[in-house]
C-alpha cells in the first residue's frame, strides 16, 4: 500500500474541495493515485460539496459544552455562509453534538473530524459533507479547543445564544481550586461573561508573548520620544503606558465588568478568602464567530462577466 502523506492530502483537498478525512480515505483506497482519488470522491457523491468549498464561510455558530463532572469544557466553531443556516435546527443539532464530541477529542480538530458521528455509519466529517450537500452551503469545521482541571471547575458562557450552548461568542474558563464547586462555577460564569466582553489575550502579564510586549514597548517608546523629553522621563512614560496596555489585554489586570471597581486579581483574591482555598484561573478560551476570516466582497457585475466569459 502506498504511503499517504499530509502533503498529498493537502493537494487533493485543494484540487477537490472535499473534506480532509475524505481526501485521506480516497488516497488510501486508490494507493496514492491523485487523479483516481479525485474520481473516487466524485463517485462517492462528494463533488457537490467540493464545488461549494471555494465559497467563503464566515457565518455559522460557536458552541460550548462541559463534562458531567464539570472538570472539562470545550468550545468549537463551525462556519457556514449565511446566518440563515445558523438558524437551521439540523445545523444547530450538528454543532451541539460536535461540541460534546470535542470534549473527548481534547481540542484536536483532526481527531474530532475523524470521530464517529452518533447514530450514523460515518465520521463527523462525513456528516458535515452530507449537510453541505443537503443544505446547499459551504460549511467548515474551523477550530475547537478544550480545557481541563484536576481540582476545580471548567465552566463557560455563550453570548447571543440562539439555543442552549450555541451562539456568536463562546467562552470557557478553567478555575483551579479545592473550594466549593457550585460557588466556583458561579464565579467562573461571571469571569466568562467578563472575557466575552473584554477579549483579554492572556491570564497574567507573564503569559503574554515577550515578542508582542517588546513590539508594544518599541511603539510606545517612539511615541514618547516625539514629546522631546529626556530619556529618563521617556522611560517612565513608557512604563506607565505599558501598565495601561496590560490593563487592556491581561485578564488579571482588567477591571471586573460585573462590579466596575475591582481588578480580576482582587476578585480572585477575595474568592480565595471566601472559599477558604486558593482560586486560580489556569486558562480560558474565547471564540468569536468569524473573527479572523476575510469576508469576500461580492461584485455582482464581475461575477456575471466571469460567467459570460467577458473580462
Amino acid at each position: 500500500m502506498a504511503d499517504v502523506t499530509a502533503g498529498m492530502v493537502k493537494e487533493l483537498r485543494e484540487k477537490s474541495g472535499a473534506g480532509m478525512m475524505d481526501c485521506k480515505k480516497a488516497l488510501i483506497e486508490n494507493e496514492g493515485d491523485m487523479e483516481a482519488a479525485v474520481d473516487w470522491l466524485r463517485t462517492k457523491g462528494l463533488a457537490a460539496a467540493a464545488k461549494k468549498a471555494g465559497r467563503v464561510a464566515s457565518d455559522g455558530l460557536v458552541g460550548m459544552s462541559a463534562s458531567a463532572d464539570g472538570k472539562t469544557g470545550a468550545v468549537i466553531e463551525i462556519n457556514a455562509e449565511t446566518d440563515f443556516v445558523a438558524r437551521n435546527e439540523t445545523f444547530q443539532e450538528f454543532v451541539g453534538q460536535c461540541a460534546h464530541l470535542a470534549l473527548d477529542a481534547g481540542g484536536d480538530l483532526e481527531k474530532l473530524a475523524g470521530t464517529g458521528y452518533p447514530d450514523s455509519d460515518g465520521s463527523v466529517q462525513d456528516k458535515l459533507t452530507a449537510l453541505i450537500s443537503t443544505i446547499g452551503e459551504n460549511m467548515q469545521l474551523r477550530r475547537c479547543a478544550s480545557l481541563s482541571v484536576s481540582s476545580g471547575v471548567v465552566t463557560g458562557y455563550v453570548h447571543s445564544a440562539i439555543a442552549p450552548g450555541l451562539g456568536k461568542i463562546a467562552v470557557i474558563v478553567a478555575l483551579e481550586s479545592e473550594g466549593d464547586t457550585e460557588k466556583l462555577a458561579a464565579l467562573g460564569k461571571q469571569l466568562a461573561m467578563h472575557i466575552a466582553a473584554t477579549k483579554p489575550e492572556s491570564v497574567t502579564v507573564d503569559d503574554l508573548d515577550p515578542a508582542q510586549v517588546e513590539r508594544e514597548r518599541q511603539v510606545l517608546s517612539e511615541q514618547a520620544r516625539e514629546s522631546g523629553k529626556p530619556e529618563e522621563i521617556i522611560a517612565k512614560m513608557v512604563e506607565g503606558r505599558l501598565r495601561k496596555y496590560y490593563e487592556e489585554v491581561v485578564l488579571c489586570e482588567q477591571v471586573f465588568v460585573i462590579d466596575g471597581e475591582n481588578r480580576i486579581s482582587k476578585v480572585l483574591e477575595q474568592a480565595s478568602k471566601d472559599l477558604g482555598s486558593p482560586v486560580k484561573v489556569s486558562g480560558f478560551v474565547r471564540y468569536g464567530l468569524g473573527e479572523g476570516i476575510e469576508k469576500k466582497e461580492e461584485d455582482f457585475a464581475a461575477e456575471v462577466a466571469a460567467m459570460t466569459g467577458r473580462s
